[in-house]
């Protein structure tokens, strides 16, 4: 019987390439996402991948959403940690709003979503929990007050809660994409993204979202259990760690 793997943010972007990459490796998957109710559909439309709905940072959603998916596709073994919201403003201008809806997405959601599988992946002595965080997570970004935080703490995260799970046979990794071609950064305006984007990455070109599926694929298999607490940087050479 195939694994059960579950994505977040799992339908659009890098999301959609992990989700897609996990199903042509032969696990059931499931991609939760938030709010776009056209665009699941057509993703599940063209891969037969199921799509479940909620918030991640609801913990009282994700809990219930868990046991739907496992209810129908059996017990979450790989969870990809992948939801992430931006609110970008300089520091003086950020709202309360602004930090807390990023927080909560990005950085709770982490603990939300990862709290409810655990117990049964130490149950069965095997998990694999690989959380999407940033370049911008690693180095800090101007204007990414909030989202920098919240990516830093998911690599902090992922650190102290691969030592609770390294003898219970589950693996907790995290992968930082920098600059990758989604929609959302291919409608940067032209201008900027050549002279001001391009040029900080050493390989001269945008990642693709299934260059980042394929760390975590790897993350996923059986050929990666001695690798635990360990940050891949999947970013062109723009930032090294």
């Amino acid at each position: 019987m195939s694994r059960t793997a579950l994505v977040t943010g799992g339908t659009r972007g890098i999301g959609a390439a992990i989700s897609r990459a996990l199903s042509d490796a032969g696990y059931q998957v499931a991609a939760n996402y938030a709010g776009n109710d056209e665009a699941a559909a057509k993703f599940t439309e063209e891969t037969g991948i199921k799509t479940y709905k909620w918030s991640v940072a609801e913990y009282d959603a994700c809990a219930e959403g868990i046991g739907k998916v496992e209810s129908e596709l059996g017990p979450v073994e790989v969870l990809v940690n992948n939801a992430g919201i931006t609110r970008d403003a300089m520091f003086h201008k950020m709202t309360r709003e602004k930090w807390e809806a990023v927080i909560g997405t990005n950085l709770n959601g982490l603990f939300n979503m990862t709290h409810p599988v655990w117990p049964g992946m130490r149950e069965r002595k095997f998990g694999r929990v690989i959380n999407i965080s940033s370049v911008n997570g690693q180095k800090g970004q101007a204007g990414q007050t909030n989202y920098s935080s919240a990516k830093a703490g998911d690599i902090g995260f992922t650190r102290a809660l691969a030592q609770e799970g390294a003898r219970a046979g589950i693996t907790v990794n995290a992968v930082c994409p920098g600059y990758i071609g989604t929609e959302m950064v291919r409608a940067i305006d032209e201008e900027v993204l050549n002279k001001h984007i391009l040029p900080q990455i050493p390989v001269g070109r945008l990642g693709e979202p299934e260059e980042v599926a394929r760390c975590v694929l790897f993350l996923a298999s059986d050929e990666a259990g001695f690798i635990t607490g360990s940050t891949i940087s999947a970013n062109g050479g723009q930032y090294f760690s």
